[in-house]
């Protein structure tokens, strides 16, 4: 429809509008147009130019808000929660039971003082089937005078087995001796693992936080309807309080005389009250990110990340909650940690070797890998952060033909072209950063390309190889430098705000990514492209790397 002259006069002497509709003719977004493909690139370095009335700043929702308190009985479910297993036939379901304590004198409950159990079935009044799991709970310690300790309710994690795929389950959980149990909720179990099978969508998002930006992103995510959520680090930001409550948008700023980095466990529990009425009906994928460290007494770390969700790490063959695996139909997906051991002689790549030749690409032809910190971004935050894990682990991915990578950390989306070694690749995978869930830290809005905002190479040697691995570039068009002059070519797409995306994988060779904007309407999209695999260009597994230099 053509826009009345009047308005589009007033427009057009907004040189943001237009550069905006310069983007949107780029991205081929526009009505009716055709969506780009990566085999139409690699593209030219965009960026959205940040849109100061956005909120960059996020607000946490307080502990007043109807969303986050409590609503059960003493002994009743709560925080209801799904993950998927390392196949379709499988499923874990978690809650909590009891209330948490905080305070100089706790008492931890005795976890097995409730029963564990699922009745299930795939009719809501015919909830034939009965499972058991195990309970458990956690502590977090503060060995200073003046702090407050904090012990968890009980929390409960059951695994369902013998699962039909692409079906409709309803459940019921909780002790039925104790008549605490939940209402029933429903599921759909993931497609069979196979070439032309795979999930309709599956949400992406990362450094979630609880905000009322936070609040706007889960919003529109279930309104995409997805049937997985993938989760790429940082969530409940519960450490950024102090044991009594008071929190900030910047820990360190605001308390840096503690004693030890606090944390206020509760913003956990409001965390999962609130994504109840997502996780309870959709399952939801979680790999660890910093704020999910959170040191207590004895140095003990991730308490509460490896308490409160159920992972696939011993279907995966994995040790360790901190990396796994899992098939979502036609999909593999890889979690790794970035804060582990993560060197060639450390347990997590020698399970990552194993996992990759496992893979059998003729039933999983997709293979999409996931972990907390970016190796490709253009921002000034993290920059090059985790570049030690990208020299240990890039190879060996690049090696078995990894498709996409999603990343979070950076609190903004940037979207690369096929990259390998900060060298253009039509065989590398495509990166995306969507740490832009809407936590309550400032947004990222610095570019390292811009004049001043370049940091220097880190001065501390990397905690888990001891080697100092973010240095100046020795090739390419920034050699001798620690950052490119201009937006880097790896970097096809950037903007500061929030948001999460949708992965559509059509079939064995076509993936339609698409990145929803907080600000816009649920139906509009801010970048979007269809991410496509060559196999009979890209053989994996001991390939040798091909170099792709474009000219634009």
């Amino acid at each position: 429809m053509a826009m009345p002259f009047s308005s589009f006069s007033v427009f057009a002497i907004s040189c943001n509008f237009i550069f905006l509709l310069l983007i949107n003719h780029h991205h081929h977004l526009a009505i009716g147009a055709e969506i780009p493909t990566t085999l139409d690139g690699p593209f030219p370095p965009v960026t959205v130019p940040y849109d100061v009335s956005l909120r960059g700043t996020a607000v946490d929702i307080p502990d007043s808000d109807p969303r986050v308190r409590r609503r059960v009985g003493e002994f009743d479910p709560e925080q209801i929660s799904l993950s998927l297993s390392a196949n379709y036939d499988s499923i874990w379901i978690s809650w909590i039971t009891g209330e948490f304590q905080i305070g100089g004198n706790i008492k931890p409950l005795d976890p097995e003082s409730v029963s564990s159990i699922v009745y299930y079935g795939t009719s809501r009044n015919s909830l034939s089937h009965e499972a058991t799991g195990y309970s458990l709970i956690y502590n977090q310690l503060y060995p200073f005078e003046g702090l407050q300790n904090y012990t968890s309710g009980i929390i409960h994690h059951v695994l369902l087995t013998g699962l039909k795929p692409s079906t409709l389950y309803y459940y019921q959980c909780g002790d039925p001796s104790i008549l605490a149990m939940s209402d029933i909720y429903a599921f759909s179990t993931m497609p069979v693992s196979g070439p032309h099978n795979y999930p309709n969508r599956i949400a992406v998002v990362g450094d979630l936080g609880l905000t009322y930006n936070t609040t706007t992103t889960i919003s529109h995510l279930i309104s995409n309807k997805p049937d997985l959520v993938l989760l790429v680090g940082d969530v409940s930001y519960a450490n950024l309080y102090l044991t009594n409550g008071t929190g900030s948008d910047c820990y360190g700023c605001s308390f840096p005389q503690t004693h030890i980095h606090e944390t206020y466990q509760p913003r956990w529990d409001y965390w999962g009250r609130f994504m109840q009425n997502l996780v309870s009906k959709i399952p939801m994928m979680v790999v660890e990110g910093n704020h999910e460290i959170e040191e207590q007494a004895g140095k003990q770390t991730f308490a509460a990340y490896s308490s409160r969700f159920a992972f696939p790490s011993e279907e995966s063959g994995s040790s360790s909650s901190f990396y796994y695996s899992f098939n979502a139909g036609g999909i593999h997906f890889i979690l790794l940690g970035a804060y582990i051991s993560y060197n060639k002689s450390a347990e997590q790549y020698k399970w990552l070797e194993r996992d990759l030749a496992s893979a059998d690409r003729s039933i999983t032809p997709w293979l999409i890998a996931a972990w907390h910190p970016p190796w490709y971004s253009s921002y000034e935050a993290h920059y090059r952060e985790a570049e030690c894990m990208r020299v240990e682990m890039e190879e060996l991915l690049y090696s078995y033909g990894v498709d996409i990578v999603f990343n979070g950390h950076v609190h903004s989306y940037e979207r690369s072209n096929r990259v390998y070694n900060y060298t253009l690749d039509p065989c590398g995978p495509v990166y995306v950063t969507v740490g832009d869930g809407g936590n309550r830290e400032k947004m990222a809005i610095k570019h390292v390309d811009e004049p001043g905002n370049c940091p220097k190479p880190p001065s501390t040697p990397d905690p888990y190889t001891g080697a100092f691995c973010a240095t100046n570039f020795t090739f390419g068009p920034a050699t001798g430098k620690f950052c490119w002059d201009q937006q880097p070519d790896y970097s096809a797409f950037r903007e500061s705000s929030f948001g999460h995306g949708i992965l559509e994988v059509k079939n064995e060779t076509w993936a339609l990514w698409s990145w929803h904007r907080n600000q816009d309407s649920r139906s509009k999209i801010g970048d979007q492209i269809y991410i496509v695999r060559q196999p009979d260009k890209c053989p994996v597994h001991s390939r040798l790397p091909k170099r792709w230099f474009a000219s634009y």
